[in-house]
């Protein structure tokens, strides 16, 4: 792991009761501060940090991060983002560098990027300042890149997209032109655009959409991959493509990580999408498996309501995560995307309480390490444990 520059945080008077000034770097030097200085406002014992019940990889400080979509990262949000990550646990950021309407982050100097206009419809043009923030904040910097949903290279690259059987582009349920995931380019230029990130200061890479898409077979049947080799099937495409992110990357000595699906720890095919996961654990350093609640289907794991359950759905599917790893000695680390958000009809809310709710599930497991998810990247501050850097104090004298 990349280190940034130390810094002190400010007294976080809203959540901790007269902290003292403490800084976040992983190795300095940690101020004095009484007890009393550190005790806890409406915390409950259940989430201060459990003993793991199994080893999830060496110890380090683990990444705790959230999602910052371009918008947030180039605006005025940040602002309050980096405030969020000072006062509490939060040590990371995932930022977009190309989200699925394949626009970019910042101007790029990717050959590809250029051709397809790609840098035209960037986020931001002062990436350096913003990143500098970052690091002067001890906050780790990872470059989220968006691999096959890319209807901006589909539209400008026809011999790399995925076709209609009946001319044009194919496109998905929501209108969204794809690109042919058997396509070695489509790879290379997403690693392109991940090691000028790294260049530029990022600290890690995370790949997104590293799958074929998750449409029924009536609309799959109508699509062309001109790029598919005879008899090739989509976990092989999925396996080539990831083995090329992973050799590219590999000269730059940083993490190499893959978003996929939840389900992809249970299943015992490749979901229709090409994901398998052992495919994962065995490429790359960590996975981040999608365990939202809201996205498993009514009976999951013996559940009427899935979405009502953040901490038994997640338990059971970071369970079966872990089942899955076992067998491999050196197995990636598993950081899963947590829900911070609220989706459905049949809802809960979700408030700081389904949140923590989910923290718990994973860490209970031993894995310390997690993201939290919300497109609009609003998080709330009552989901994350205050900074601390003593011995907590909690409610009734424990410690």
């Amino acid at each position: 792991m990349l280190v940034a520059p130390m810094r002190f945080a400010g007294q976080v008077g809203a959540i901790l009761l007269g902290a003292a000034t403490v800084s976040r770097g992983l190795f300095a030097q940690q101020l004095p501060a009484s007890p009393d200085s550190m005790r806890l406002r409406g915390v409950e014992l259940r989430y201060v940090l459990p003993e793991p019940l199994f080893d999830n990889g060496p110890a380090a400080e683990p990444i705790k991060a959230l999602y910052v979509n371009a918008w947030a990262f180039g605006g005025s949000k940040l602002a309050q983002l980096v405030s969020l990550a000072d006062s509490t646990e939060i040590n990371a950021f995932v930022v977009d560098v190309k989200d699925d309407t394949g626009c970019l982050l910042y101007p790029s100097d990717v050959k590809v990027a250029q051709d397809i206009g790609a840098t035209k419809c960037v986020r931001t043009r002062d990436v350096h300042s913003k990143l500098d923030t970052l690091h002067a904040h001890d906050i780790y910097a990872i470059a989220r890149i968006v691999v096959a949903k890319d209807p901006l290279l589909a539209q400008n690259k026809a011999k790399w997209s995925v076709q209609h059987r009946d001319g044009g582009l194919w496109h998905d349920r929501i209108g969204m032109a794809w690109v042919d995931a058997y396509n070695d380019s489509v790879w290379i230029y997403a690693a392109q655009l991940a090691a000028e990130a790294i260049r530029l200061g990022f600290n890690e890479v995370q790949f997104d959409y590293v799958r074929f898409p998750d449409e029924p077979k009536e609309a799959m049947a109508q699509a062309i991959f001109a790029a598919r080799k005879p008899g090739e099937t989509q976990r092989a495409g999925v396996q080539a493509g990831i083995a090329i992110l992973a050799k590219r990357l590999q000269p730059l000595g940083v993490p190499v990580t893959f978003d996929i699906f939840g389900l992809t720890a249970s299943a015992t095919g490749d979901l229709g999408i090409g994901q398998v996961w052992e495919d994962f654990i065995t490429v790359a350093d960590v996975v981040l498996p999608m365990v939202y609640p809201s996205h498993y289907y009514r009976g999951s794991y013996g559940l009427a309501w899935p979405n009502g359950e953040p901490y038994r759905v997640v338990r059971n599917a970071l369970s079966e995560a872990i089942e899955r790893s076992r067998p491999y000695a050196r197995a990636a680390t598993i950081r899963p995307y947590l829900q911070a958000f609220t989706l459905g009809r049949r809802k809960p809310r979700y408030t700081p309480h389904e949140i923590r709710e989910q923290i718990r599930a994973a860490e209970e497991l031993g894995i310390k390490t997690w993201v939290l998810w919300n497109p609009r990247s609003v998080y709330q501050r009552d989901s994350l444990r205050p900074y601390r850097n003593t011995a907590l104090t909690v409610p009734g004298g424990a410690q």
